[in-house]
């Protein structure tokens, strides 16, 4: 059974949630950034990067108490407010074609640890314990773990009824996304929730897994704080989004490498035959169309690498996947990429725009030739999730992607 549970969210006044929410940090582009830090008091990019204040780069433990101070001034000069009643927070991302509803909860840490709540990404341990201490100095938590579960028509039913109601916010961003945020704090909707999701199996951690982690790592750091524990302490929670499956959108990351490894384009395409059918494309910018089948862009022209089945054999979730066919076909033994995460030789870029930059890239010798593959599936995620096993890196790019500072938990 998978725990759920209200909390008492710190949030932006109605007035000022359009001027507080904020993209990711990682978004915005040097002039952007300071552009917004400079004319908008009231994002929460002030919080996040408090040196602008000082007009310094702060790093370090010694940003991580600023951002606490910052926090608190946005409390203190009531940008923030705290909710007076525990509720699930019920929040819709719209834009063109793409909608979707989910709801800021509490999720448990001893969910997390029990397999309750799957992961299908390796976490470093260094990142994790650096931000189990930023969580342990700053005390709140802003950015949600995003999760998916399985549609739940009783979950869809709540839901429906209270996107009727008027939102406690409604706005929308330059980018053209429209928001909305409504409370669930209601004591019968809040039960009904809390026992559709004890019935589920499982929940699947999407986007997040260094998130939850140091989460795991501050709850142990508190506990041995607090001998006297009784484990409903705040921190023996983190603050997730649950999203369901119908509604998450997975991306591919293209893959693009800096040289063929000491090989010439004749004697890197016979490398290739062995386990890919190979066909020269002469209709342009060419997409993959189905699993096991990839795109390759080399030298100018495009390439169809139609993948050899019956050289190989699937033995588990891992091996039918395409990042890891790619991988274990191409990167690692001809192209001698064994580290995926480090090798400065290799780039990813999200596929939803990146074809055409990848052409570009591999065109102007930045790289000197690109893999296009078709988006992870949610059914992919789940069947590695559920056997224990790990995706390579950059295997999935989801949406939605949540503005940050309009649902605040509190550690």
């Amino acid at each position: 059974m998978a725990i759920v549970k209200p909390f008492k969210a710190i949030r932006p006044t109605k007035d000022k949630a359009f001027f507080v929410a904020s993209r990711s940090y990682e978004e915005y582009s040097k002039e952007e950034l300071k552009a917004v830090l400079q004319y908008n008091p009231f994002s929460f990019l002030h919080i996040i990067n408090p040196g602008f204040k000082f007009e310094k780069n702060i790093k370090g433990k010694e940003r991580f108490g600023l951002v606490h101070n910052r926090y608190l001034e946005f409390l203190e000069e009531n940008i923030f407010q705290k909710d007076d009643e525990p509720s699930f927070y019920l929040y819709q991302i719209e834009k063109d074609d793409f909608k979707s509803l989910g709801f800021f909860c509490a999720c448990s840490v001893d969910d997390y640890r029990s397999n309750v709540i799957k992961k299908h990404e390796d976490t470093i341990q260094d990142r994790e314990e650096l931000f189990a201490d930023y969580l342990h100095t700053v005390g709140f938590n802003a950015e949600p773990v995003l999760m998916t579960y399985e549609d739940n028509e009783l979950v869809d039913e709540i839901f429906q009824r209270k996107i009727e109601r008027k939102p406690e916010y409604d706005f929308t961003t330059t980018d053209r996304v429209n928001h909305k945020l409504w409370k669930i704090s209601y004591p019968e909707g809040i039960e009904k929730l809390e026992k559709a999701f004890g019935d589920l199996d499982a929940l699947y951690i999407a986007d997040g897994h260094h998130r939850s982690a140091s989460s795991n790592l501050l709850a142990d750091l508190k506990k041995s704080e607090n001998p006297s524990h009784s484990g409903e302490e705040a921190y023996n929670y983190f603050m997730a989004y649950l999203i369901p499956e119908s509604q998450i959108k997975i991306y591919e990351f293209n893959r693009m490498v800096k040289d063929l490894n000491g090989f010439s384009k004749k004697e890197f395409l016979i490398q290739l035959d062995e386990h890919f059918r190979i066909e020269k494309r002469e209709d342009g910018l060419r997409k993959p169309s189905k699993k096991h089948e990839f795109s390759m862009y080399l030298e100018g022209e495009f390439y169809t690498l139609h993948f050899r089945k019956t050289n190989h054999e699937f033995t588990d979730a891992l091996s039918k996947l395409d990042t890891q066919i790619l991988y274990k076909t191409i990167l690692e033994p001809i192209l001698g990429i064994t580290d995926l995460r480090n090798d400065k030789r290799i780039c990813y870029g999200y596929g939803k725009n990146n074809l055409i930059q990848m052409k570009d890239m591999v065109d102007s010798g930045s790289y000197a030739v690109g893999f296009s593959l078709v988006p992870t599936t949610v059914e992919e995620i789940k069947a590695i999730a559920d056997a224990g096993l790990v995706m390579p890196p950059k295997s999935t790019y989801i949406e939605p992607k949540l503005r940050s500072g309009l649902a605040i938990y509190e550690l």
